[in-house]
């Protein structure tokens, strides 16, 4: 499987594959082979991936893995149990395994090739292995954390916790005086040594002291101390007291680099002729370092002085002098204990958590190994698999889907993959659930297909429609109203261009009315839902159809979901809507276009036609504290034109005849008392009148007299004012004028609180004051 990373492709062609190599699921990606007779393990297969190398793994996990100098084996020590394993690279195969008493923590080799080699294991023991097996065990006084060999005095070099470096002379056979470093502060520990291959310079990085020391091998003595830069390594807020400890450490051959790695997930490039870094790498996840080393002999294309740098999560490849940027980066899929380059090649091995050794080819880092030239056409090949569909055998089912094909109950068992939002589900179980639960789904379909051709013939044979509704398939009613939207848009428009033709000699409201039109032009000039090709699909595509009867439609709508409901009924509008649609239809009846346009030339008056004063465009809300005079007069007009044509209609029509004074008793404009003086009988000899005529009409009111009500009452003589006639109860008429002058009460009111009333708090009646 290939990652493709700024234009590197990363190959895996041994292990796992890794998490930035493949955006595919696990289970796609990975198959089992059938189970076999007997004991035969079941084996996985991880598609898109080969092995190279066959049984590079071991029963648990790896702890370190390095090759030979002569490039012809590999060396890889791992658990459980305890063991070393062998490679033979020219054949691709394991060459044996052998174990041992402890877990290793380190190893080197002695020899070009895997005879040689001594281990330093996890029980503070050395181990020499050659090639008959193990053949010498010794112990140092503490638990050791690394080892290193120094060629030239035959020293093999063990640090361990504390601040002594432990040297045992495989010439003599004897532990040497060790090396005491000493420091600022107490040392707890050293994580790494280094042997410089230029000038055997050796190098130790110091836990909790952020710094590394070297020494001078011959003169065994400490020739400099390199200081790292805490204020740019650990995070805000961290103390003083905050341990900065180096975990790494690696040297270059041209005996002046030196890459440092540190607690805080940074690598740090340094010539040692200077106490500054000239290059920081950080590796994002703010992990110890734990392995870097230098590329050398690469391609032309990567150059040399590469640097790779891993922690427990990610290997990154990155130039010395363009550090922000990564060459490669790498996303394993077990954690990381020990990461090796195969020199000259663009080769990667790694040693992790897990069974598998992984193994990755990086075509632009370097050539394959002799051993595997073949490589460059394998991934070829590996290239254009990946180019197929890999999810042609599933398919993807929502959850309300799989309940429809009867299919929920699957859910949680390995039949269904789980997957974002859904399941993935094998095509062959899918299409068999589909007929069972829909034995018509091919004929429905069938029906379809037909369909669609018959509609597309359709539409060669009948000619387009010109108002853009040609290729509407679905949503006709929106279709519609967009159609009737845009035509009433039209003619507005239209009519404030006549509008503003007609005022272009005018210096300030013509041209900016003009503006306005143009802006208008400008705006309607725009494509509309049916011609802009971004929904072009809501209008053809059956899935786009809206659903008219979904809650959304009903809430968006709440006119159309509650005729739906009536059954299409339309209801009886109310007394208000249509006293306010006859309104309306006066105001446009009595004032429209030709009528306006008639009554400015007639007048020849100078004012502005402006949306304000249409009687169709006035809005009130828009423009508070304004009144449309024409609208007011229109509708006076209109009531005093009703009033007099139903004025008759009320009135009961009597017999045309001429009463005693003169009045003509059908005449309607005759008030009540005339038409009844007219219809009543002569006065009799006492002075009263007699009863109406027999079939006349007759009706009585009674009002209150003020003067009966006041001479009556004695007590109102003193309060009667001059002009004012009172009547009913308490009400007066008349204005008695300024030169009378009122009573306190009478100005102000009531200022005291009423007695003898029901309380409205309680239901009781307020105790009477004293």
């Amino acid at each position: 499987m290939a990652v493709e990373s700024n234009n590197v492709k990363v190959y895996t062609v041994n292990g796992a594959t890794a998490s930035s190599s493949s955006s595919l699921p696990d289970w796609l990606t990975r198959k089992r082979a059938a189970k076999g007779k007997g004991k035969r393990a079941v084996r996985e297969h991880v598609e898109g991936t080969i092995e190279l190398i066959q049984g590079f793994e071991f029963p648990e996990a790896s702890n370190r893995i390095k090759t030979t100098r002569d490039g012809q084996f590999a060396i890889a020590t791992g658990t459980y149990k305890p063991q070393m394993r062998v490679w033979d690279l020219g054949q691709l195969t394991l060459k044996f395994e052998r174990h041992s008493d402890a877990e290793n923590v380190d190893f080197v080799m002695l020899s070009d090739d895997w005879t040689k080699s001594i281990h330093l294991q996890n029980d503070r023991t050395i181990e020499l292995h050659t090639q008959g097996g193990f053949h010498y065990r010794t112990r140092i006084p503490r638990f050791g954390r690394a080892i290193a060999y120094h060629f030239p005095s035959c020293d093999a070099l063990v640090s361990a916790a504390g601040n002594e470096i432990y040297r045992l002379n495989l010439d003599q056979g004897r532990f040497m005086t060790p090396l005491v470093l000493q420091g600022d502060e107490e040392i707890p520990g050293v994580n790494s040594i280094d042997v410089n291959p230029a000038h055997q310079l050796l190098a130790f990085g110091l836990e909790a002291s952020g710094t590394a020391q070297f020494w001078d091998p011959r003169s065994r003595s400490c020739v400099g101390i390199l200081r790292l830069p805490r204020s740019r390594l650990m995070p805000p807020g961290a103390g003083s007291d905050e341990p900065l400890s180096v975990t790494a450490i690696s040297s270059r051959v041209d005996g002046l680099s030196y890459a440092l790695g540190t607690s805080t997930g940074h690598t740090l490039l340094y010539d040692i002729r200077a106490g500054q870094p000239f290059a920081m790498k950080d590796q994002g996840y703010g992990l110890p370092v734990r392995n870097v080393s230098w590329i050398e002999g690469g391609s032309r294309m990567a150059g040399d002085g590469m640097v790779m740098s891993a922690d427990r999560k990610v290997i990154k490849i990155w130039d010395r002098n363009s550090p922000s940027t990564n060459f490669a980066a790498i996303t394993p899929a077990a954690d990381l204990n020990h990461v090796h380059h195969v020199p000259a090649s663009g080769l990667i091995m790694t040693a992790n958590e897990g069974i598998q050794m992984a193994t990755y080819y990086i075509p632009q880092l370097g050539p394959a190994p002799r051993w595997a030239s073949f490589l460059e056409n394998i991934t070829e090949e590996m290239e254009d698999q990946t180019t197929r569909s890999v999810y042609e055998d599933y398919k993807f089912v929502e959850r309300s889907e799989l309940k429809t094909l009867g299919l929920d109950h699957l859910v949680g068992t390995p039949t269904l993959k789980p997957y974002m939002h859904g399941y993935f589900l094998s095509l062959k179980l899918y299409d068999a659930a589909r007929i069972i639960a829909n034995p018509f789904a091919y004929t429905e379909y069938r029906e379809k297909v037909v369909r669609e051709r018959m509609e597309k013939l359709a539409e060669t044979r009948i000619r387009a429609r010109k108002d853009g509704s040609a290729g509407v398939k679905v949503n006709k009613a929106l279709a519609e109203k967009i159609l009737r939207d845009q035509e009433r848009e039209a003619k507005r428009l239209e009519k404030r261009k006549k509008r503003a033709a007609a005022r272009e000699g005018e210096p300030v409201d013509g041209d900016a009315e003009m503006a306005d039109v143009d802006a208008d032009v400008e705006t309607d000039t725009r494509p509309s839902l049916l011609t802009d090709p971004r929904f072009a699909k809501v209008f053809e595509d059956p899935a786009f159809t809206v659903d008219e009867a979904s809650r959304e439609y009903a809430l968006l709508n709440p006119s159309a979901a509650a005729q739906r409901r009536n059954g299409g009924v339309v209801r009886g509008k109310t007394a208000v809507e249509e006293e306010e649609e006859e309104s309306d239809k006066v105001s446009s009846d009595g004032l429209g276009d030709g009528s306006a346009d008639s009554d400015e030339e007639g007048s020849g008056s100078n004012s502005d036609s402006s949306d304000a004063g249409a009687l169709n465009k006035f809005d009130p809300r828009a423009r508070p504290g304004q009144k449309n005079a024409r609208v007011e007069e229109a509708y006076s007009r209109t009531r005093e034109q009703n009033r007099r044509a139903n004025q008759g209609k009320f009135v009961p029509m009597r017999p045309a005849s001429t009463g005693t004074n003169g009045t003509r008793l059908g005449d309607r404009d005759a008030t009540f008392g005339q038409r009844r003086r007219t219809t009543a009988a002569p006065a009799s000899a006492n002075g009263h009148h007699s009863s109406p005529a027999h079939g006349a009409a007759m009706e009585v009111s009674w009002v209150p007299s003020a003067s009966s009500g006041r001479d009556a009452d004695p007590r109102n003589k003193s309060k009667a004012r001059h002009g004012v006639e009172a009547f009913g109860a308490g009400m007066e008429k008349g204005y008695a004028g300024e030169d009378i002058e009122l009573s306190e009460q009478d100005r102000k009111g009531r200022t005291q609180r009423r007695k003898g009333v029901r309380s409205g708090s309680k239901n009781v009646f307020r105790k009477m004051d004293a």
